[in-house]
């Protein structure tokens, strides 16, 4: 995966690095905490997340303030500083069409504000792992006293060479993780960030409170959430769909805060994403590689044909449809006949 990252200044100087990365419909990713630009693309938790995305958009990205390449001070942060750099980035890029906005987790509040403060702009809104209320608004003192007590390890052992504290927030993020994948996030928790930005983006997190703005969200909105979350309960995931009109709310399969390439959930995933989102314009650029039985099988695809109703149709058995159908998906770069559909959605076939 190639990338191409930059650096910009936003109207109260702090420094920025943003990255765009892949072809197709413009995807911006609002930051989410723990992400390093360059690190992520390594990294076993987070490269399965881009290549996906890479492959069928033109992903848009940043690091935060105190976190990964844009690193600088943390402190006093606040929802109208995280807005304001999700403009910064999207006026980088010169966006001219409307664009599809993605927030993972507390990335959700900056895109729910700038969704309702920029309507015309924003073409569909998804929502992963995401909550419109932190830890210490949602009316539970267990669950905020936890969090508090998760603040100060975090202020205290954060970048100590023995990952035990680190390992705190591991077993919450990713519990179902293999001893690679926990040593990666260890790991990319003490490059990301320092002990005390750490603690004190925690501690902002926590006040976050956009509940206020959720009925005015106008864009399309999918909200997807693991069922078994321990970082962002799953309730979190059902207010958002309750009160973002119209919005689909689909429940996964997992333990996991982020997702895991191994797991079903991260393929049930995938096949919502495109779904909701639709298919990239390479898509038309993969038809070019099909032979002309493929392009036709292709076309009842599409059209929604069954494999026997297009075995019918081009009077081919079915085993000779399902032999096709698999080296079609592998010169589309999917896995399934969904995904194929999402990407060609859209695609000129002859």
């Amino acid at each position: 995966m190639q990338q191409a990252i930059r650096y910009l200044t936003t109207g109260d100087g702090a420094r920025l690095a943003w990255a765009s990365l892949g072809s197709g419909p413009v995807l911006v990713k609002a930051a989410n905490w723990l992400s390093h630009l360059e690190y992520d693309l390594e990294s076993p938790i987070w490269r399965h997340w881009y290549r996906f995305f890479g492959q069928h958009y033109r992903l848009l990205r940043y690091d935060e303030r105190g976190c990964g390449m844009t690193g600088g001070d943390a402190r006093g942060l606040t929802l109208d500083h995280w807005l304001g750099d999700l403009e910064a980035v999207i006026d980088a890029a010169d966006l001219r069409e409307p664009f599809a906005l993605m927030g993972v987790s507390q990335g959700a509040a900056a895109c729910i504000a700038y969704a309702v403060k920029h309507p015309q702009r924003v073409s569909r809104l998804l929502l992963y792992g995401a909550y419109a209320r932190g830890p210490f608004e949602r009316g539970n003192e267990e669950a905020a006293r936890l969090y508090r007590a998760i603040i100060d390890i975090a202020r205290v052992g954060w970048t100590d060479q023995n990952p035990v504290f680190r390992q705190v927030f591991t077993s919450r993020f990713i519990p179902d993780a293999t001893d690679a994948q926990v040593h990666w996030f260890n790991e990319l928790a003490r490059i990301t960030t320092t002990a005390e930005a750490a603690g004190t983006l925690l501690e902002a997190r926590a006040r976050i409170n956009v509940t206020a703005l959720l009925g005015q969200v106008a864009a399309p909105t999918l909200v997807l959430h693991a069922r078994q979350d321990s970082v962002v309960p799953l309730e979190e995931g059902r207010l958002l769909a309750a009160g973002i009109p119209g919005a689909r709310f689909v429940e996964l399969d997992s333990r996991n805060h982020v997702l895991l390439e191994h797991e079903p959930a991260w393929q049930r995933f995938r096949e919502e994403v495109l779904a909701f989102l639709g298919g990239s314009a390479r898509g038309e650029e993969h038809l070019a590689a099909l032979t002309q039985r493929e392009r036709d099988i292709v076309a009842a695809l599409v059209s929604g044909q069954t494999n026997a109703q297009i075995a019918a149709s081009l009077f081919i058995s079915d085993k000779t449809v399902r032999n096709t159908l698999t080296r079609i998906y592998g010169k589309l770069g999917v896995q399934s006949r969904t995904q194929a559909m999402a990407l060609l959605r859209g695609s000129v076939v002859d």
